[in-house]
């Protein structure tokens, strides 16, 4: 799976999801571009968008895309670490189209 990770996520997040190609919006060249371009210009390219922004699903018209979207509850790394099977879990079942907060205790 084609996973972009939004700049508001710890680049090495990438180290927890084995098996994915994933990269940056800033690695793309996207860095400071607002959501809703950024969505429109990775709906193309990849399978899922993951994002730590809390705010997205009320800022973007999320309804109608087919970029799933992950929001996880938070940015921190050790978190994060901490809850890498979930996070796994998530990426593996989510779908086309779906938005999913995923909270990280």
């Amino acid at each position: 799976m084609k996973i972009l990770l939004d700049e508001c996520v710890p680049w090495p997040m990438h180290k927890l999801l084995v098996g994915h190609d994933c990269t940056t919006s800033q690695k793309r060249g996207w860095g400071g571009v607002k959501n809703g371009d950024l969505l429109r210009l990775a709906e193309g390219e990849f399978d899922l968008f993951i994002t730590s922004d809390q705010n997205i699903r009320y800022q973007q018209n999320i309804a109608g895309r087919r970029l799933p979207i992950l929001e996880l509850s938070t940015n921190d790394l050790r978190r994060i670490r901490a809850a890498a099977a979930e996070i796994f879990a998530a990426v593996a079942n989510i779908q086309p189209g779906e938005f999913r907060r995923l909270e990280i205790p």
